[in-house]
């Protein structure tokens, strides 16, 4: 089921404009973490708090149809926002490519979630010096299409 209502931009401005960009060019653009090369997808959820449409780029880790969504906040002592946005409510929309698919996520544990982590990690090594930088284990979401 679509995720709709009232979209409020994320406030790190560089975060609004590529989701913007993303999704106005059907994922052709603005598609990579700024200037790395690193494709990125845009989730789009409901928030915890205000209940309102909220998006974010988060890098493109996608094994069988499913996606990682690692919550790693660059490895600052709390989670991210849209981490508790997710524990609320699991319904998410994921985009990657030219339109988005509804997806529901769950947060994995042990075996799965290194198995997740290890290809978190293969796109993106900086995962690991997030890890070594917080003394939280960083949670690992996988969204499975609905």
């Amino acid at each position: 089921m679509p995720i709709t209502g009232e979209y409020e931009p994320s406030t790190s401005q560089w975060v609004a404009d590529q989701v913007a960009d993303y999704e106005a060019s059907g994922g052709t653009q603005a598609n990579t973490l700024r200037d790395t090369g690193i494709p990125i997808i845009i989730v789009t959820m409901i928030g915890a708090k205000s209940g309102k449409v909220r998006k974010i780029g988060l890098m493109r880790v996608e094994h069988e149809g499913e996606y990682a969504l690692v919550a790693s906040k660059g490895g600052h002592a709390e989670h991210p926002d849209w981490y508790l946005n997710l524990v609320a409510d699991p319904r998410v929309m994921i985009q990657d490519g030219p339109a988005p698919v509804d997806y529901t996520v769950r947060e994995v544990e042990g075996a799965e979630r290194d198995a997740w982590w290890e290809r978190s990690v293969a796109v993106f090594p900086t995962y690991e010096e997030y890890a070594a930088k917080t003394a939280r284990l960083i949670p690992v979401l996988i969204a499975s299409p609905v």
